[in-house]
């Protein structure tokens, strides 16, 4: 039996969300973005895209491209409650979800056209979902999520679109590589080299030559030029988390010392986050007096993997959950609410030198371990569990 799995997503999201709250807004030219000519693009509408605006541009850049473009700041958390909203419709009536993104999800839909017609079906979804939430959708139905992800591409804006078994390969074909989820510039800018552009002619190349060429990766992107992909569905929750805890040896009332170690601990915790590809949209802090009382406060935020914010939050938890003058024996931080996810979801507090830092303190840790390079702010936190 062939898979339906759809791909879903928002178009021009965060656009989309401002121009609810001011249809003014609407038809315009508009950046999301940092509020200074440092920040960078976080997104931007089609009308902004004809200029040659993108995101993670620099703001400064963008409005040289398109002077009379609107800039807005954003508003993670008005966005962050829409997709939240977004999501419930979506799990209310599909056996299978994925949110891979904030705006984006997989549906697994297969055998449900014993009963229905799944396009008729995800269009029927695609259009609740434009109703009540007063957000433009674009959908593909495919065989597989490499197929439909890139079929949600190539229908955008306002698109719907169905790629049966029989058309993978005469839909996939004429594109270019960029096409391919996944396929970075460095792999294209080594491919266009040797005359490798569009995907009917990668499909054909040996694999391999391809996986001699770029490694291991070659053998997925050869299969998803040949659309091939056996990846699952997998079914998303809020319950998912990762967490860490420290049990000192002495209990202490050294609050100076505790926050150093805090700030440690979500070091630890947000690379592990950036590593898997998450954002987190809940923090959780947990302290244990020597007592043995045990008491939790979290909070809600804008989807994040960025040390600085959840360090900010987290403090702040602390100072509203440490009431008592009593020491400490245990304290815990957690992480929910995971979304797949990756840097340019938080740009608005951001410049592009914030979100390179980030970048390059990763490359670092992930080249030669973790303690390689630490924040000061920070304990040295090798006796730390880490849990997931």
């Amino acid at each position: 039996m062939s898979r339906a799995i759809v791909h879903m997503d928002l178009d021009t999201f965060f656009v989309s969300c401002e121009r609810l709250v001011n249809s003014k807004l609407i038809g315009m030219p508009l950046i999301i973005g940092g509020s200074s000519d440092r920040g960078v693009v976080a997104s931007c509408s089609y009308e902004a895209r004809k200029f040659g605006v993108r995101s993670a541009m620099p703001i400064k850049y963008a409005l040289r491209l398109c002077p009379q473009a609107t800039v807005v700041k954003g508003d993670m958390e008005f966005y962050s409650n829409k997709s939240h909203e977004v999501t419930s419709i979506i799990e209310e009536v599909t056996p299978v979800v994925e949110k891979a993104s904030i705006d984006e999800f997989y549906l697994d839909l297969t055998g449900m056209d014993k009963f229905f017609g799944c396009y008729n079906w995800t269009s029927e979804l695609a259009s609740k979902i434009q109703k009540q939430s007063g957000l433009p959708i674009s959908f593909a139905l495919s065989v597989n999520k490499t197929v439909s992800k890139i079929g949600t591409g190539e229908a955008k804006p306002f698109g719907r679109l169905e790629i049966t078994e029989t058309n993978v390969k005469p839909f996939l074909n004429p594109l270019p590589i960029q096409k391919i989820p996944m396929l970075g510039d460095v792999t294209f800018q080594l491919l266009s080299r040797i005359g490798i552009r569009n995907i009917q002619t990668l499909a054909q190349m040996p694999v391999e030559i391809l996986q001699q060429m770029i490694g291991k990766n070659g053998i997925e992107i050869w299969k998803k030029a040949n659309g091939i992909d056996n990846n699952p569905v997998e079914p998303y929750t809020e319950r998912k988390s990762i967490s860490t805890e420290h049990t000192f040896e002495t209990d202490t009332i050294d609050i100076p010392n505790i926050k150093s170690l805090i700030a440690g601990m979500i070091e630890k915790l947000a690379y592990q986050l950036r590593t898997e590809g998450f954002l987190a949209s809940t923090v959780v802090v947990k302290i244990r007096y020597n007592n043995f009382d045990t008491e939790t406060k979290q909070i809600k935020i804008p989807y994040t993997s960025f040390d600085h914010v959840l360090t900010t939050a987290a403090l702040d938890l602390f100072q509203k959950l440490y009431t008592r003058r009593m020491r400490l024996r245990l304290i815990g931080i957690r992480f929910t609410g995971l979304v797949r996810g990756t840097y340019q979801i938080n740009m608005f507090e951001d410049t592009t030198e914030m979100l390179s830092l980030y970048q390059a303190i990763d490359k670092i840790k992930n080249r030669f371990g973790f303690d390689a390079v630490a924040r000061c702010s920070g304990m040295k936190l090798k006796d730390v569990k880490m849990k997931s």
